[in-house]
């Protein structure tokens, strides 16, 4: 456990390195969650009753997604691994003493989490003293704010537990761009990245409540803005401990799998 934390410390320092792409990145995420939320104003002025979640609710979802980004994107994959791959230098890494799947695990968390760091207090602290309704709003009390931390969590773990899938996935094509881009499609739409599930329609959104994705940031950002909570939470939380579980287990069987005939593309 020990070599682990300390690859991950090593990780997370090299990360926080990266200030000049923190405010690039700070400055994308506050243009598109400004348009954002303003596309999604001009709907609400029309009919504001027809929609599931209250427009300040909906900010905050804003907000808080671009806030943590970096988290619960399944784009943000690292070409280094599957570099590794491609060119045979995952060779290297068979060679050290450790788990190939535990070492990319706590690398994908650490360069992730340092860069939300670098990212995540400006926006948030920002976003805070925007002009009603434009603004980020407080959970309603503590209570939810700890079962947004929780969620959050979890959410992270299962983030992280499927991009293990599509690195995995590389040992058994010759270019992962195919499988990157169909992956990262699916999520953004059946996460919520692109529009919130309560926006769906019920049946539909029931559907897509039950997949892994709904357990992204889905979970975390509804908790937080008061739109999921009760039982609905309850459920919520239970998903994403299962498909936490299910994730990682996958992920090491097929890497087992996939290291008992590695063939070398490149070196």
């Amino acid at each position: 456990m020990n070599k682990y934390l300390s690859f991950f410390r090593l990780r997370f320092v090299n990360g926080l390195q990266y200030r000049a792409a923190a405010l690039a990145g700070i400055a994308t995420q506050f243009t598109w969650g400004a348009l954002e939320i303003l596309m999604f104003k001009a709907f609400y002025t029309v009919d504001p009753d027809a929609f599931p979640m209250a427009f300040p609710a909906l900010v905050s979802y804003v907000w808080m997604q671009q806030a943590f980004l970096t988290l619960y994107m399944t784009w943000y994959l690292e070409n280094e691994i599957f570099d590794s791959i491609r060119n045979g230098n995952i060779a290297y890494e068979l060679c050290r003493p450790i788990g190939l799947y535990n070492m990319w695990f706590t690398r994908s968390m650490a360069n992730r989490l340092s860069r939300a760091v670098l990212r995540c207090m400006p926006i948030l602290i920002v976003a805070a003293f925007f002009p009603e309704p434009y603004g980020l709003s407080l959970p309603r009390d503590s209570k939810a704010f700890v079962w947004f931390l929780i969620t959050m969590v979890l959410a992270f773990i299962v983030v992280v537990a499927f991009c293990m899938l599509v690195y995995i996935v590389t040992f058994y094509t010759i270019s992962p761009m195919g499988v990157r881009m169909v992956a990262v499609a699916g999520v953004e739409f059946f996460s919520g990245a692109i529009i919130p599930l309560p926006f769906l329609p019920n049946n539909i959104q029931r559907i897509f409540e039950l997949l892994p994705f709904a357990s992204m940031q889905n979970v975390p950002l509804r908790t937080y803005t008061g739109d999921l909570s009760g039982r609905g939470l309850y459920i919520a939380i239970l998903l994403q401990v299962i498909w936490s579980v299910i994730l990682i287990i996958t992920g090491k069987r097929l890497m087992a799998k996939a290291l008992q005939k590695v063939v070398i593309q490149g070196g």
